[in-house]
């Protein structure tokens, strides 16, 4: 069967709820040889498409050569050109990423602006690559190498939905693309930078595998039914996961809480503490630290650029870094403002110890001696009780509450800050005795409370 059949039976096959009469198609086009045969054979399929290409100004002229071709191609075809000329190099270095990195970055995020301004079409406008089977062995081999869970062994994914990205051209072979281009007589441009093995995937390419085939000479063809079986695995990975995930975390207010027994006693412990944590922006690296927390003392945490994991008595809490949506939030001695739902706390050290003996509902003396850091903000809890200020015997706080006559939504929105499993002060109301100032107060917090 000649590809161009192969690529139509292929695609009603796998994307069969997108046909030439519902959807728009952006092709991506580099000009090499894997681009413009699937320009010709999505041409062929008879789908309405545009064709994008990014120069990323990387080969001097040879870069300006590639985006005269696309642009000669889409008028062969017919079609409107989108070209757009990057500083790859300087975005690489401005946001610390290594070329290839900046140059995925670059394209996706322009490809997905582009279609996002077309009239949408019943169902939609998709980014389509010319990604191969042999691209897919190539990355499926250095997600293995650099190291990471089954998911990255099942190889590069056909359909993404989330960016509205294909790749059609998955099930076939680079030789099957230069068959097709020479037979149909393409013309295609060569990218000279393909011969060197600076580039981790050139190397895979032209040195590794090459040398894996002299001894394996069905290497190819193993890898990629091994991909096969992969994808299956990790679909049943991923329902085992889920189903003990369910069973482990609850879901508070924008907050996941999980017993610490209950996850201790997680088996395989490591694998799940992975799976609990890697949607949070917690790495592989920090699984071992993430396991740690679980015997730490009360108030210990470790962040990732999202999220912290705080151990609270017998929870720990994966709470947003944005302490404006958190429920739970760890403050440091260096902190000095502190925005959470109901307001502002800002935080001040002082040595002015002179005793205080009422405290106004918008700042709160505290003596630093006796805190022991971090410091938690919370929403008050049932069962949660405290010191007034000036009373040596405890109170439960839905007790004092009441006294207040807080009206039940006052009460809802209720917060207190505890010191080492202890309340220090019912936010804009009144702090605990035990945490007052006396004359043998060395250092003195003063917290102030902006509504």
């Amino acid at each position: 069967m000649e590809l161009s059949q192969k690529f139509k039976t292929q695609w009603e096959n796998q994307f069969s709820r997108l046909t030439p009469n519902n959807c728009r198609l952006l092709l991506a086009v580099s000009g090499g040889v894997d681009s413009v045969v699937l320009v010709d054979l999505v041409q062929k399929a008879g789908f309405d498409f545009e064709i994008a290409h990014m120069n990323f100004q990387l080969r001097r002229e040879e870069s300006d050569r590639d985006e005269i071709f696309v642009q000669t191609l889409a008028g062969k075809y017919g079609r409107p050109a989108y070209l757009k000329g990057v500083d790859t190099t300087g975005y690489a270095t401005e946001n610390k990423l290594s070329i290839q990195e900046a140059a995925r970055a670059l394209r996706y995020k322009w490809f997905g602006e582009l279609i996002s301004d077309w009239p949408q079409l019943p169902a939609g406008n998709w980014i389509i690559t010319a990604h191969h089977a042999d691209d897919n062995i190539e990355t499926m081999l250095m997600h293995f190498f650099r190291g990471t869970g089954i998911q990255g062994l099942t190889g590069i994914r056909a359909m993404q939905e989330d960016t509205r990205l294909l790749r059609p051209l998955l099930p076939f072979r680079k030789q099957e693309l230069l068959t097709y281009a020479k037979a149909n007589g393409l013309d295609f441009v060569e990218d000279s930078s393909n011969a060197s093995d600076k580039n981790t995937r050139n190397f895979f390419r032209n040195s590794l595998l090459p040398q894996i085939k002299d001894v394996f000479p069905q290497v190819e063809d193993n890898l990629l039914h091994n991909m096969e079986r992969f994808t299956g695995v990790a679909a049943l990975y991923q329902q085992a996961v889920a189903a003990q995930l369910s069973k482990l975390v609850e879901a508070r207010n924008g907050e996941w809480h999980i017993p610490v027994l209950k996850w201790k006693k997680a088996v395989p412990l490591q694998t799940i503490s992975w799976e609990l944590t890697r949607h949070y922006g917690f790495t592989s690296a920090q699984t071992n630290e993430v396991i740690k927390l679980l015997d730490a003392e009360n108030g210990s945490y470790i962040a990732s650029p999202t999220h912290r994991i705080i151990r609270n008595r017998n929870w720990m809490i994966i709470s947003p870094n944005a302490t404006t949506h958190a429920k739970h939030i760890l403050i440091e001695p260096a902190d000095k403002e502190i925005a959470f739902e109901n307001g502002t706390l800002y935080l001040q050290q002082s040595s002015n110890r002179q005793p205080v003996t009422g405290t106004p509902s918008t700042e709160a003396h505290i003596n630093f001696d006796e805190l022991s850091f971090p410091l938690m903000l919370r929403k008050w809890k049932q069962g949660d009780y405290f010191y007034p200020l000036g009373m040596q015997k405890k109170k439960k706080l839905s007790r004092f509450l009441i006294d207040q006559k807080l009206s039940k939504t006052d009460k809802e929105k209720l917060w207190v800050l505890e010191s080492n499993k202890k309340i220090v002060w019912v936010v804009g109301h009144r702090i605990d005795d035990r945490f007052k100032i006396t004359e043998n107060t060395k250092a003195v917090l003063l917290i102030s409370y902006l509504k």
